[in-house]
């Protein structure tokens, strides 16, 4: 056993690893950052509901409406449907296919569709045909207004219009920002509003531009400024066959069909921007240069029934949002990750005055898989993520904030993530010749780590087959994220370290396959210990049936809160300091190198265990 002034002596090498963290992240951001058109400076809307609208629009997740509802003539909204020239022969047949052998959801959850459903969704596609006035989704989107719906019958659609709208078009820089060099370049509201086409196939625009110029970025990102009034909020847009599969918003080239490569005309594949009370179902999504679906600054939205495939950053990105749902969905091919709720609004410890504690947005029942990550959320809050499978990615899970520059939510905290699958996460798309091409340095085998967070749960989750490590905790000091004077984060300071306290890990299955037998991990539970983080537990976890629950550091154990210990008492101590030099050498390498595996083993597949 090693004396105390050893203890000393090794907590005191951390440290020093510690200060070379910090600048080596510093200089890490810069190349980690996907690279994309600059985006416009975000504030979560207001959550309170917009009661110029009827319905009102906002304040809570948006009620689904049937595909039947649409033919109804009573308001609230029109309908415009999308078709084309042989789309009922098509939704005959899918209709036809799915009576006989069902259809996928997702990879995990297959569906039959009954003689009555059957009978009836054949009907309701023959009266949408006979209402059909557009051939291409985007006219159909501009030409509704609030509460309206857009379906679309089966087909795939290239928006062929739309695709030939330029993109950075010289007409559109005059609603660059230019007011401030912090958002030098990046594109405003209104630049999507008049030029919805240069970036987007399909933009669902939901408000009108605000008043003058917008102002410079504000630290405190509550309440959208300059925020013009609804004219397309309560929008749903939905496609009419049986499943997802039959309607597909194509982005690049059909013969790809769901596989590689990534990248196709746009950035974006469907934008719905200040939309609040968007709902999204019942389609499919693939091939942009960026994200295949992307809501931004909306109160309220539902994704229901899609699926994504090889969009270059993500699968979807939902960024400063409040009552979200995203629900029956598979994601995969993407070059960061599958799903991405980014800077999620505060519903936890630092919600804003008079909110009652809630989770902002709930993931549930969706199949991730085959991404760099299948999950991400940079300095995203109370998210409640459960009944959903990460598998056959690099990193199945990552909450972070070393890339939050910019992005309100610092610091990450109060997400609750249980009763998901992260399973066999050994999908390495960092050697030649992958069909998906990383945008992110994350470690390939891993289950889940979180990057610098607090408050979070993980419980009642099963871990398996992960050949390098089920779960990974470390911190990321200040300085990572507000190390740029001239990009204001709200609640971060240079000097100090933020993250990550209290977060427990516990009732997790780890090791056990889906027969109940050994299907280890490479290690359970990993842990930096930086100097300092307190509250952090560990307990009441499963390994399967003769084996125990590995660790690193394994000896002292790591805390366990559950014994009559005070989570009080868990205090980081820097060892082993081999853990803190790994995100040294990595992080360094990847400055330096790029995916180098001879640099750092996260790009290199370990070994089977």
């Amino acid at each position: 056993m090693s004396s105390q002034r050893e203890r000393g002596a090794a907590s005191s090498r951390s440290a020093r690893w510690a200060v070379g963290f910090f600048a080596l992240l510093i200089t890490l951001l810069c190349a980690a950052v996907a690279s994309g058109h600059i985006e416009r400076a975000s504030y979560w809307p207001d959550p309170a509901p917009d009661n110029s609208v009827s319905p009102p629009a906002g304040g809570a997740v948006p009620q689904i409406r049937s595909l039947a509802s649409s033919l109804k003539k009573k308001p609230p909204g029109k309908t415009r449907v999308v078709c084309q020239g042989k789309s009922f022969k098509k939704a005959k047949r899918a209709i036809k296919h799915a009576r006989k052998f069902g259809y996928d959801l997702r990879p995990n959850d297959h569906r039959t569709l009954g003689k009555k459903r059957a009978k009836k969704l054949r009907r309701v596609n023959k009266k949408l045909k006979k209402r059909c006035k557009f051939h291409e989704i985007q006219p159909a989107v501009t030409a509704s207004g609030n509460n309206d719906r857009v379906v679309v019958m089966p087909g795939v659609y290239t928006e062929p219009t739309s695709r030939s709208k330029p993109t950075n078009d010289p007409a559109c820089t005059q609603y660059e920002i230019t007011n401030d060099k912090s958002e030098a370049g990046a594109v405003s509201y209104a630049y999507q509003f008049h030029c919805p086409n240069d970036q987007n196939l399909i933009a669902v625009l939901g408000r009108a531009p605000g008043t003058g110029q917008d102002p410079p970025p504000q630290e405190n990102r509550e309440n959208i400024p300059n925020l013009g009034p609804c004219i397309r909020c309560n929008f749903q847009i939905e496609g009419s066959g049986p499943g997802p599969d039959d309607v597909v918003i194509e982005g690049g080239n059909p013969a790809s069909g769901n596989g590689g490569p990534e990248g196709g005309a746009k950035d974006v594949g469907i934008r719905a921007d200040r939309a609040d009370g968007f709902v999204l179902r019942n389609m499919t999504v693939r091939h942009v240069n960026e994200h295949a679906i992307y809501v931004l600054e909306s109160d309220g939205y539902v994704l229901d029934r899609f699926k994504t495939f090889y969009a270059s950053e993500y699968g979807v990105l939902t960024f400063v949002e409040d009552h979200g749902l995203m629900q029956n969905c598979e994601a995969a091919g993407s070059g960061d990750s599958g799903l991405y709720p980014g800077a999620g609004a505060e519903g936890g410890p630092q919600r804003r005055a008079g909110t009652p504690p809630h989770y902002t947005q709930e993931i549930r029942f969706c199949d991730s898989h085959h991404n760099a990550s299948g999950y991400s959320g940079t300095a995203s809050n109370s998210v409640h993520l459960h009944d959903n499978n990460f598998f056959d990615n690099a990193l199945g899970f990552t909450t972070d904030v070393f890339t939050a520059a910019g992005h309100p939510g610092f610091p990450q905290d109060s997400d609750l993530i249980e009763n998901n699958n992260f399973y066999s996460n050994n999908f390495n798309p960092y050697v030649q010749g992958s069909d998906v091409k990383p945008s992110v340095p994350v470690p390939v085998g891993t289950g889940m780590w979180i990057a610098g967070g607090n408050d979070n749960i993980v419980r009642n989750n099963r871990f398996w087959d992960n050949w390098r490590r089920g779960t990974m905790l470390f911190a990321v000091p200040d300085a990572t994220v507000c190390n740029d004077p001239a990009v204001q984060v709200h609640g971060c300071s240079a000097g100090q370290v933020s993250t990550s306290f209290r977060n427990s890990f516990h009732d997790n299955e780890m090791g056990i396959g889906p027969n109940g037998g050994s299907q280890p991990n490479g290690v359970d539970f990993w842990w930096d210990s930086f100097p300092g983080n307190t509250g952090n537990c560990w307990f009441q976890n499963k390994a399967a049936p003769g084996k125990s629950i590995t660790s690193s550091p394994s000896l002292p154990p790591l805390p366990n809160c559950n014994n009559g210990q005070n989570p009080g008492s868990s205090t980081g101590n820097g060892l082993p300091p081999s853990n803190e030099a790994e995100l040294v050498q990595c992080l360094a390498g990847f400055s330096a190198t790029g995916y180098d595996p001879n640099a750092c083993p996260w790009f290199k597949t370990p070994p089977k265990p």
